[in-house]
């Protein structure tokens, strides 16, 4: 096992800003006596430089003629539920060149990260066909660097192929109280077969979908390459007059596009918000705008 902390790669990556903003729009899921965004009405208050401008009310604002902005009840000590697809499918490369199973851990210690630094419990259930690894809710840093590293020996070439279903299942069934789901697999997935249990997640829970992006053999990095894709069953290397043949370039984009508007299709009938994300790096960026529009859409 390697023992550099996941959670400290996180702080290394994340700056103030923008550790700063994924918090805030992280509020809002859970009560406390915390003044926040929540979804239960607590009061109006005067504008202060720094509030959001979401906020105002414009009607009360316009009585007043003062700027007035509502005030939430903000929730908080949420069970924050991390539902991991360890299949070999990611052991893949990703769009960016890493390993999916990188940007997928990486994104993993991103949730874990932020949950810890607003006092959320964070519990996961890992699996695939043949493997199920669950960890009860906690909070502390050393559970949660233990619960990261077991996610991160679950990945290997060598492991079972997928079956997201089996992690929804048992997420479905060992979590009663209201949470955070957060589904952490790969951009082919969820596929229609996992709808009816996704459907039934968010009946009883709040949902979101971070997905790793394929490596093409064509478009690696952004261009034609003669490095190895590293693929589940062997290594993927076309010859470069194949790489520079446009044609086969669209023909392998149009079926990209179309699994991912498929995709898009079956999360937006079940409201649910989804990302795509290449790297580590883009992964930053991608969730804090998913954020953004989870909290919109909440609104």
């Amino acid at each position: 096992m390697n023992d550099i902390s996941r959670l400290a790669q996180v702080r290394a990556r994340l700056d103030l800003p923008l550790a700063r903003r994924a918090a805030g729009l992280l509020e809002g899921r859970h009560r406390s006596l915390l003044k926040g965004h929540g979804q239960d009405f607590d009061d109006l208050s005067l504008y202060s430089p720094g509030d959001d401008v979401g906020d105002v009310d414009w009607k009360s604002s316009a009585r007043a003629g003062i700027p007035i902005i509502r005030r939430f009840a903000r929730q908080s000590n949420l069970n924050l539920v991390l539902v991991v697809d360890t299949g070999r499918n990611m052991a893949a490369l990703a769009a960016g060149g890493q390993e999916k199973s990188e940007v997928a851990l990486f994104m993993s210690s991103l949730v874990a990260y932020l949950a810890r630094d607003r006092g959320d419990r964070v519990a996961m259930v890992a699996g695939d066909s043949e493997r199920l690894i669950q960890r009860p809710p906690r909070s502390s840093t050393q559970e949660l660097e233990v619960m990261l590293h077991m996610i991160a020996n679950a990945y290997d070439i060598d492991a079972p192929p997928s079956d997201l279903n089996r992690p929804l299942e048992r997420a479905m069934n060992a979590f009663q109280r209201r949470s955070l789901m957060i589904v952490v697999t790969d951009e082919a997935r969820p596929e229609p077969g996992h709808e009816r249990l996704l459907r039934q997640l968010r009946v009883r829970h709040e949902v979101m979908v971070l997905a790793v992006a394929d490596a093409s053999a064509l478009t690696l990095t952004g261009g034609p390459t003669h490095k190895p894709v590293r693929d589940v069953d062997a290594d993927l290397q076309l010859p470069p007059y194949l790489q520079q043949r446009r044609n086969l370039q669209h023909s392998g984009d149009q079926v990209v596009l179309a699994r991912r508007r498929m995709v898009a299709e079956l999360l937006r009938r079940q409201q649910i918000q989804g990302m795509i994300a290449d790297s580590s790096d883009h992964a930053i960026t991608q969730f804090i705008e998913l954020l953004g529009r989870q909290r919109r859409a909440n609104r």
